[in-house]
């Protein structure tokens, strides 16, 4: 389906948006990554952040939309965080939300903040308190805490205890932070743990973002959910509260498969960009953060961000063109078929061109993936890139 006549009008409004739409790059996605059983190394792999950096401007270059880019500490350690800051404005991109790992030592097999021996939790608060160490030097506003903290048998520990043990860290990390800076709190259904999780949803996450304070918000990833889970209520009502920080993008057949955005259910993501056109947060000054996180096992690394990219900008621009009049009609009405046609009129809407032309007059090539691909670039890193240690997951 092409765009309708009706339609038309609603176009010059979706430009705008989406000329103003950012999403941010995770910079462990240009890293090797894979599954328990295997990673894949592919040539031209960063080798350390400055690399990463210089991959993920790349997205940005053909894409006009990934400003920022994850980091994740420690895997991102430089000794010289100004001079990373720099090379990034310098490549024209900076750095976005910091992102916590107190799951990889030893000594947080029992957990992290939620540990039972108060000399780990320790340790995983002052590893955050690095973190916004980090911030402060790379100008990011957003910490994000995600913890593998967990159970994996009844009575292994005490669930309440946990809790509090939980809040507590929290809180201390929470005092730490600058004005303008927040913690985005992320939550994960299961995995690593499988009995019980200590942020395993979206009410836990929120319970403590509202007993930290203004400055705490929750992320959500769209593959951190049972089977069936309606998402896009878990949207509605975070924005509701004013509480919805940041979206982690990527995609799911099974578990939190990490997969590029849209790629199991493009449906999905654009009835969850349906609930944020509608509340308004596509605003630059909503306070939610577009994010992908995502591993890319097998597909080259560059040309899958930018796929990520491309396919959030489409779901967004079929969101954009909801008839919103006709459809606060047919339900207002209660026309159940008349409003279900009105959302299935725009996500059917092919808005490929739409998004060729917006990057045209942006002064880019209408399509990214060929642009990249001629350019060359992905050839030169696999030359130059020989030697050294390449980034992958855990590093």
């Amino acid at each position: 389906m092409t765009i309708s006549p009706s339609q038309t009008a609603a176009t010059v409004t979706a430009r705008e948006a989406l000329a103003a739409q950012t999403i941010e790059l995770p910079s462990w996605a240009f890293g090797n990554s894979g599954t328990r059983f295997k990673v894949f190394g592919q040539p031209g792999v960063p080798r350390d952040p400055f690399e990463k950096l210089a991959d993920a401007a790349q997205v940005h270059a053909y894409t006009g939309v990934a400003p920022r880019v994850s980091l994740h500490i420690p895997w991102d350690l430089v000794e010289d965080f100004a001079a990373l800051r720099k090379h990034a404005e310098d490549l024209g991109i900076s750095i976005g939300a910091i992102n916590s790992n107190v799951f990889q030592d030893d000594e947080y097999m029992l957990g992290s903040l939620c540990n039972p021996d108060p000399k780990v939790r320790r340790k995983a608060v002052d590893a955050h308190l690095r973190c916004l160490e980090v911030m402060n030097e790379t100008g990011s506003r957003d910490l994000k805490i995600w913890l593998a903290d967990g159970l994996n048998y009844p009575g292994q520990d005490d669930l309440r205890g946990r809790q509090d043990r939980l809040a507590e860290g929290l809180a201390e990390i929470y005092a730490a932070l600058a004005p303008h800076q927040r913690i985005i709190l992320e939550y994960k259904f299961f995995e690593p743990s499988f009995y019980a999780t200590d942020i395993p949803d979206w009410g836990t996450s929120l319970l403590h973002c509202m007993a930290l304070g203004e400055q705490a918000m929750v992320v959500l990833d769209t593959g951190h959910h049972a089977p069936g889970t309606n998402i896009e209520f878990i949207v509605a009502q975070l924005l509701r509260v004013g509480r919805l920080g940041a979206f982690d993008f990527n995609s799911r057949f099974y578990a939190d498969d990490d997969l590029m955005v849209g790629a199991a259910d493009p449906f999905q993501l654009f009835r969850i960009m349906h609930e944020i056109v509608t509340a308004g947060a596509l605003r630059p000054d909503s306070g939610v953060n577009f994010m992908l996180d995502q591993c890319h096992n097998i597909e080259p690394k560059i040309p899958a961000q930018i796929r990520s990219v491309m396919n959030v900008q489409e779901a967004t621009a079929k969101a954009l063109l909801v008839d919103r009049d006709a459809l606060a009609a047919a339900q207002q009405d209660g026309e159940v078929l008349g409003a279900n046609a009105v959302l299935m009129d725009a996500y059917n809407t092919d808005v490929r061109q739409l998004l060729a032309d917006l990057r045209t007059e942006q002064g880019l090539d209408p399509d990214p993936m060929a642009a990249y691909a001629a350019s060359g670039y992905g050839d030169r890193i696999a030359a130059d890139r020989v030697g050294g240690a390449q980034a992958g997951w855990g590093a």
